[in-house]
């Protein structure tokens, strides 16, 4: 259980594994919102080494229509993916509420691109997601479970955020306040964080310790 709130621009997600559960999260908290009052297409999915899974999206949306507003286009070379990309600038809008593009630069490391052409076009790909942002004002998230090319995505990206696993589930780093991870789900429960419960409660302000030891009679005042 996260919460995100991204800026406009792109953003950078460093995941463990190229199918990972935390953009199918994203997806469907961002468009819970606006499900009920924007009609069109309202997001847009640039697919790559299929990790687009319906089904977990759809475990993941509290209703169909969540994900009505939701586009899906699948590419299988690096080619074709740098063509869905060009093809959502003329597709995206004001309406747009968010792109996303998994596996982002997985496709220009295969052996059908020549070494000469690859970081080119990648870096094509890149500039025009980041300034899609950047226009429409609303956020571009592309993940990458590769270091050797987060690193070259990096260099595009206004803000990175990096998925780190722990006893109790992934935890993200970086990104400021505008991303908390605030549980971890084990089946049929949940494990909260203390962000969660400053969160939902509330925090008192730092208490002077010479105040505390005084009201707990460890401090001798002599007038």
């Amino acid at each position: 259980m996260h919460r995100l709130e991204f800026e406009e621009g792109l953003t950078l997600i460093e995941t463990r594994e190229p199918r990972s559960p935390l953009i199918y999260e994203i997806v469907c908290e961002r468009l819970e919102g606006t499900a009920e009052i924007a009609e069109g297409e309202t997001a847009y999915w640039i697919d790559a080494r299929n990790a687009a899974m319906t089904h977990a999206l759809y475990d993941c949306a509290s209703s169909q229509r969540t994900l009505s507003g939701l586009r899906i286009a699948r590419a299988f070379t690096a080619y074709q993916h740098h063509s869905l990309v060009r093809a959502v600038t003329r597709s995206a809008g004001p309406e747009t509420e968010l792109i996303v593009a998994p596996n982002v630069a997985t496709l220009y490391h295969d052996p059908d691109v020549p070494d000469y052409e690859r970081e080119e076009l990648l870096a094509s790909t890149l500039e025009t997601l980041a300034e899609l942002g950047r226009v429409l004002e609303c956020p571009v998230v592309v993940t990458s479970a590769a270091e050797r090319r987060a690193s070259t995505v990096d260099d595009y990206a206004g803000t990175s955020i990096e998925c780190v696993r722990t006893r109790e589930g992934i935890r993200l780093v970086g990104g400021g306040d505008d991303v908390v991870t605030e549980g971890y789900h084990h089946g049929a429960h949940w494990q909260t964080t203390i962000p969660y419960w400053a969160d939902l409660c509330g925090t008192v302000d730092r208490l002077d310790p010479t105040v505390v030891a005084h009201d707990r009679g460890l401090l001798e005042v002599r007038s």
